[in-house]
């Protein structure tokens, strides 16, 4: 379990192809290697999406994604160099100060539109029907792992406003129009959707 308050931003130092997937290596930042850090087999959400630590050398992370994450999440575009937002999950006596993230990427979105608004940015994102059906006004959202709160929310698309620090303290500031971005919809919105199925 996550919270979506990004801890930092990792950078990919390599990409290493294997038979079922891929082995991502990335180097966290420094406020995350001190005191506790990571040990074998801990979850870290990378862009949202949860991955188990496989590897621990030379204070770099190593993890291993298969072909269903890959094919749900952006995370099979990756490559070194890029940033990445990392958050460690969350301890039993944690605060929750975003809201409940599980780290299971429902599927990719598109970076549809940036619109600044002085030190603020409002974006918009494209998404399947499927995924907007989850979504409602003032609800939350976790976009490449990021907890934000819904403003606008369309038949395929929605929007978040962005305060300066999400923008410089997260990936978010560094996207443009076109980027793919992963999302992750409301647990709550999803097993009311199922109950009310039935």
């Amino acid at each position: 379990m996550f919270t979506g308050l990004v801890e930092g931003l990792g950078t990919i130092t390599a990409v290493v192809t294997e038979p079922a997937g891929i082995r991502l290596i990335v180097e966290p930042p420094l406020e995350m290697t001190a005191g506790e850090s990571c040990a074998l087999g801990d979850s870290v959400a990378i862009n949202g999406c949860c991955l188990t630590v496989v590897g621990l050398e030379d204070g770099r992370w190593a993890f291993q994604a298969g072909t269903e994450t890959l094919s749900k999440t952006s995370l099979r575009r990756l490559q070194a160099g890029d940033r990445v937002n990392l958050e460690r999950s969350l301890p039993v006596n944690g605060r929750l100060g975003g809201h409940f993230v599980q780290g299971h990427v429902d599927g990719i979105g598109t970076v549809d539109a940036v619109e600044r608004e002085g030190d603020w940015i409002s974006m918009w994102f494209r998404v399947p029907q499927t995924l907007t059906a989850l979504m409602v006004p003032k609800g939350s959202i976790a976009v490449d792992g990021v907890s934000l709160t819904l403003v606008h929310v369309e038949a395929d698309r929605f929007s978040i406003a962005l305060i300066p620090h999400t923008l410089e303290v997260t990936t978010l500031g560094r996207r443009k129009v076109g980027d793919p971005v992963n999302i992750e919809t409301d647990i709550l919105g999803k097993y009311v959707q199922k109950l009310l199925g039935r």
